[in-house]
């Protein structure tokens, strides 16, 4: 699986749930009354979230993202001589 870079850039607030989730007794789908457990709002920078938290009067906690490493690699370096590992099929 291939994990592209795309939509990492932004920073997201979401709030945290109210109320636990029920199930519906009927239909046995998983529902909650809590309506900001629908909301997620994307800022492009961190300022910009923290800044809007701070004006509505929400509290909130920053997550710094985690480093990526990038770990190139081909198709072929699975069939390639000398490879360290064991085949596994």
């Amino acid at each position: 699986m291939q994990s592209g870079e795309a939509r990492t850039k932004e920073w997201v607030l979401e709030f945290a749930p109210a109320s636990p989730r029920t199930i519906d007794p009927l239909m046995g789908w998983t529902s909650s009354r809590d309506m900001h457990s629908q909301v997620r709002l994307e800022f492009d920078t961190k300022d910009e979230a923290i800044d809007y938290a701070q004006r509505n009067g929400f509290a909130y906690t920053v997550f710094e993202p985690q480093p990526r490493q990038a770990i190139i690699r081909s198709y072929a370096d699975n069939f390639r001589f000398g490879r360290i590992g064991r085949w596994t099929h």
